[in-house]
């Protein structure tokens, strides 16, 4: 319902707007929607059918991984701690494996791939719900975790630079640069989504088994972040798309031997997993097409130069940069649909270039945090929770946390 409001709202604003325009005398004004209506459309096919070989690879390989064992040795990793968030749910029961998967897919950047491991958390957390109405502690914390999840490789939005880049004719682009700022947002949100919910359920953190992690979580990304503010921007950013890079390539390689050794047929799996990935890829055509579509007459009718043009002055007034902005849309978008917020950062890529300022920065919004009412919505429809108790405020606060964490480490690393 949110999404029709808003896609309706693009359209509704970019016609009223050119309607104003064509009464003043702009006469090119309905030709440049027209045209901008069939560019986006052509676009948003490109794009995709660019980002069906990224995804088709990225979910081979997580196949590959899922089939060696290595899902299966976080979810034993991950036990101790889980056990601390969810202490409702009873050691061994399914919900543990079901909701470590998740996240791991989650951790991997697989939007697609965790929403379906999800779905199978939320029922098996729902058979140990005594009010099934109403929303439990343990499934307000897998929902809050995975509203602000935090991302290792931001796989889908890596492989939308890739098809962009290709499309802009960029050589030698480094679509992983985003790799190490989107790590460092996304566990800002994701430490605010947990301390808001561990407030509110009285969840002790300090205790070993949980401050331990999470004090070393934030000392790797605090001596990180320490680390690369004493470079200049332009080198922090060579570091940032080396170690990406080199992250990436090391769990490949990982994936690839651990198949070996167990002696899985590793060709077989990959495939498997691609196939999959091409599905996803072709799926999201519509959504893509749609969105980019509606963004394009609100951008041609000068509604979104109006709007960032307010925002603009502003921020102005308050003595703050103002290069943030063409990215902003992104994030406040992303609360509302993943499917827009990816159709709105495709768009300042190409309206800014996918190696401006502005295009990275709206990649690092898009992997920092995840749609939150769709995730709500989907997740809670899916076993009938009508009570979603304090799962939304301590979601959305996990949700503005990632967005100023985005923005201000955009600033440290490419500006």
């Amino acid at each position: 319902m949110v999404l029709n409001l808003v896609w309706l709202g693009f359209f509704l604003a970019g016609f009223a707007t050119a309607g104003v325009r064509l009464a003043q005398g702009d006469l090119a004004v309905f030709p440049a929607l027209l045209a901008a209506l069939f560019d986006a459309a052509r676009a948003g096919f490109e794009i995709a059918i660019g980002l069906t070989g990224t995804m088709a690879l990225w979910l081979g390989f997580l196949k590959v991984g899922e089939r060696a064992g290595m899902i299966a040795g976080l979810a034993r990793a991950a036990a101790p701690v889980l056990q601390a968030l969810f202490p409702g749910v009873p050691r061994g029961h399914p919900a543990q494996g079901a909701v470590t998967m998740n996240l791991s897919a989650n951790l991997l950047g697989l939007d697609n791939a965790a929403t379906p491991l999800g779905l199978k958390a939320m029922q098996e957390l729902q058979s140990l719900n005594p009010r099934p109405a109403v929303a439990s502690d343990a499934q307000i914390m897998f929902i809050v975790l995975n509203t602000a999840g935090l991302t290792l490789i931001p796989t889908s939005v890596i492989a939308i630079r890739q098809a962009v880049a290709l499309r802009q004719g960029v050589v030698g682009f480094n679509a992983a640069d985003i790799f190490l700022p989107t790590l460092l947002a996304t566990l800002c949100s994701c430490l605010a989504g947990l301390a808001a919910v561990a407030a509110c359920q009285r969840i002790p953190l300090w205790r070993p088994r949980l401050a331990l992690p999470l004090a070393t979580a934030v000392a790797l990304a605090a001596g990180l972040l320490a680390l690369l503010l004493r470079l200049p921007p332009a080198q922090a950013s060579q570091v940032a798309g080396t170690a990406g890079a080199a992250a990436i390539l090391g769990i490949v390689a990982l994936f690839l031997g651990a198949g070996a050794w167990r002696r899985i047929n590793v060709y077989e799996a990959f495939v498997d997993g691609a196939q999959e990935g091409f599905a996803v890829a072709i799926r999201i055509v519509p959504y893509l097409v749609a969105m980019l579509a509606a963004i394009a007459v609100f951008r041609a009718a000068g509604c979104m130069e109006a709007a960032m043009g307010a925002a603009a002055s502003a921020v102005a007034g308050l003595g703050w940069d103002t290069a943030f902005l063409p990215a902003l849309p992104v994030g406040l978008m992303k609360v509302l649909s993943g499917a827009g917020a990816r159709a709105l950062m495709v768009d300042v890529m190409q309206a800014h270039g996918v190696e401006s300022f502005a295009g990275r920065l709206a990649a690092i919004i898009q992997g920092s945090t995840e749609t939150t009412f769709y995730v709500l919505a989907v997740y809670f429809g899916s076993v009938g929770i009508r009570d979603s108790r304090h799962a939304l405020a301590c979601a959305l606060a996990a949700d503005a946390v990632g967005l100023a964490a985005a923005i201000g480490i955009g600033y440290a690393f490419f500006r």
